[in-house]
């Protein structure tokens, strides 16, 4: 896992933050008192999480990655908002977060799939649903792998700026499902991801597993743009209620 400290500089121009994400959000966050209360997880360098904190949103954020949690620190620093960052991961939250608190979670850019584990995916409903304020909701993004079930080896989006390319492939064996990803610039080849085991979870089994959590309702689109999303999509979001 040290190699995904080479994906940090990087990391704002791969996973930018666009008008249709601004926009998508702010669908949803007036929809409760304010200031509403946002927990992402796995937050990057927290240049989305930033943004909201600006606009009045009492913000959340936890990560794993140290490189990527020192960035987003670094962009608070001397800002007087209402933003606090952590290092955690999913199955420390609700042991250190605050029960009913959250009116939105969010975890985008699939980073769900590396709670690598079915029995803690599942989890992780249960424990966002504890987090939640009355009728808070969650919104998930992340690749359509039912796109990609068939295929033992399937080659993932890539992801392009002006500087660098990220290619991912997701491999499939009796040992599990394992990400492999690197950065290419140039005709420079860096690893981020080597083997990774992963859960490459669907969209059946997002409702499946938000209906045992107790949620009541999902939207699924293909982007921020609120498209439908079908099987031959590339991305997937879900809003769970």
């Amino acid at each position: 896992m040290d190699t995904v400290k080479n994906l940090v500089e990087y990391y704002d121009e791969l996973f930018p933050v666009s008008d249709a994400q601004r926009i998508f959000f702010e669908s949803y966050i007036p929809q409760f008192s304010p200031p509403a209360k946002f927990l992402s997880i796995g937050c990057g360098t927290g240049i989305f999480e930033h943004r909201l904190a600006k606009n009045a949103i009492d913000v959340t954020a936890i990560e794993t990655v140290r490189g990527l949690l020192d960035s987003a620190t670094r962009r608070y620093r001397n800002q007087l908002m209402a933003l606090r960052y952590f290092q955690m991961s999913t199955l420390e939250m609700t042991k250190f977060l605050g029960k009913n608190f959250y009116n939105i979670i969010s975890c985008l850019n699939s980073r769900i799939i590396f709670i690598h584990k079915k029995e803690l995916v599942r989890k992780f409903f249960y424990d966002c649903k504890e987090l939640l304020s009355e009728n808070g909701i969650v919104i998930l993004g992340l690749e359509n792998f039912e796109k990609f079930r068939a295929d033992p080896k399937a080659i993932l989006p890539v992801r392009k700026s002006i500087r660098i390319t990220y290619k991912s492939q997701v491999t499939k064996n009796a040992q599990g499902t394992f990400l492999e990803s690197h950065l290419e610039k140039e005709s420079k080849v860096i690893p981020v991801y080597e083997r990774i085991p992963i859960y490459p979870l669907q969209k059946s089994e997002i409702a499946e597993f938000a209906k045992e959590a107790g949620f009541e309702k999902i939207d699924f689109f293909s982007d921020f743009e609120k498209n439908p999303v079908s099987e031959d999509s590339d991305y997937l979001f879900a809003v769970i209620r």
